[in-house]
């Protein structure tokens, strides 16, 4: 049962984080080529835009060009993944990255293009503390260094205004970046974690249904085994024995026909108890319909036999369950209605058949007489009023709500019974939504 109640739980806390995170991983495949396309770009755009003494521009351009690719490939697209996690190696990546985009700008005013993907890189790749740092240190790259160093109080003043503006609306919105992405992260290994328990406890559960099916199994040749020698075998022997009688009592005709009678009681008797045993395999109603249909029509019978109003409800999504499961819910419907009839003197029953996305119920009340639900826990045999152990489908055949627990049981599900004197009895009966197939 406790395996049930963690799937279950890991169940619902999965619908819980449903709403998968943003994948990270997709978002820095986009990140990765981009400082060297920024790179390119202002490249081609110094080439089209040359200034006075182009030529030898370029001759200093192309090798610090190249430098910084090389740089970038090694040290950023290409990375080792481990490098990620460490600040070393990310920060002196960083670091060089803002002297090389300096020194370019240095050159031609148009690599401010490639020194912005640091406002990019910042919070990707630094602390959230270092990640500032690195913000203000581009910041003032960009705005200085294309323009010159302001010579005026005027310039001076808008140029402070905008690096600190700048870094501290970058910083504030990067910082909140990375949180959100750290709780994505943990989302993300939170879900994973969660799907892992799932499958783990599937796992065990289909284990467990398998070792309670085989023990299901044992307990009915067991029960066949006594039922054969205590009911079957022994009137089988009975007729045997009344048979011969009544051919050694061939010159008294009355002892003959006396003996020829006890024969074919023994006949009905062992014909009803073979009946009995083969109903209590599995209902036939439940070989012709699923189980509200099966449900449906036995409270149906039931109504008719006894005058009492049953109604019958299904919600949810009605879906075919495991075979023992069916039979198990079918019987609780069974034995809560005979009880009904022999001990409840209701003026109307109402069952319920409730599926949910894991558990599937079934709610039998009636507004009868009741009894003292109380005095029912803990004793072996019901009191009367609530069931007894040679209660039924009606018909004779049935195991009391003892019996129908360890049916239940056997299925990783749960009986309770609510009542009072004078309320009524309410049964619930709950089991795991295993569907057919899955364990058959």
């Amino acid at each position: 049962m406790t395996t049930a109640t963690t799937a279950t739980t890991a169940t619902s806390a999965t619908s819980a984080t449903s709403d998968e995170p943003i994948d990270l991983a997709g978002v820095r495949r986009y990140l990765a080529p981009l400082p060297l396309v920024l790179l390119a770009v202002a490249t081609v755009l110094s080439f089209l835009q040359p200034e006075e003494g182009a030529a030898n521009a370029r001759l200093t351009v192309v090798p610090l060009v190249a430098v910084t690719t090389v740089w970038t490939l090694a040290m950023y697209t290409l990375r080792p993944r481990e490098w990620s996690a460490r600040t070393g190696p990310m920060l002196t990546y960083v670091a060089v990255q803002q002297v090389l985009a300096a020194v370019l700008m240095t050159q031609h005013p148009i690599f401010f293009v490639f020194a912005v993907i640091g406002f990019v890189q910042a919070y990707d790749l630094l602390p959230p503390q270092w990640a500032f740092v690195s913000v203000g240190a581009t910041s003032l790259m960009v705005n200085l260094i294309p323009g010159g160093i302001p010579d005026t109080s005027k310039r001076i003043a808008v140029a402070a205004a905008s690096v600190c503006l700048q870094t501290l609306l970058i910083g504030v919105f990067g910082n909140l970046s990375y949180r959100f992405n750290e709780r994505s992260e943990e989302r993300r290994r939170l879900v994973a974690r969660l799907k892992s328990v799932i499958a783990e406890n599937n796992g065990l559960h289909a284990q467990l249904l398998t070792q309670a099916r085989e023990a299901g199994v044992q307990d009915e040749r067991q029960r066949m085994a006594r039922e054969i020698h205590d009911t079957i075998a022994q009137g089988l022997a009975g007729i045997v024995t009344q048979l011969q009688a009544a051919d050694r009592a061939r010159e008294r005709p009355d002892r003959r026909d006396w003996h020829l009678e006890q024969a074919r009681t023994l006949a009905r008797e062992g014909l009803a108890a073979a009946r009995r045993s083969v109903a209590a395999l599995r209902p036939v109603e439940l070989d012709e319909a699923h189980l509200p249909g099966a449900v449906h029509d036995l409270a149906r019978r039931w109504s008719a036999l006894h005058g009492v109003p049953a109604s019958v409800e299904a919600t949810g999504d009605p879906v075919p369950l495991l075979t023992e499961i069916e039979v198990a819910l079918f019987r609780v419907a069974q034995e809560a209605l005979t009880n009904v009839a022999k001990h409840a003197a209701a003026s109307r029953v109402g069952l319920t058949i409730s599926y949910l996305e894991d558990t599937v119920m079934l709610d039998v009340r009636d507004d009868g007489v009741g009894f003292d639900a109380l005095a029912l826990t803990g004793q072996a045999d019901p009191p009367p009023g609530g069931s007894d152990s040679d209660s039924g489908s009606g018909s004779g055949h049935g195991y009391g709500l003892p019996g129908l627990r360890q049916r239940l049981e056997r299925v990783l599900g749960t009986l309770t019974v609510e009542s009072a004197p004078g309320a009524g009895t309410a049964v619930n009966a709950s089991v795991p939504a295993i569907r057919r197939g899955a364990g058959e």
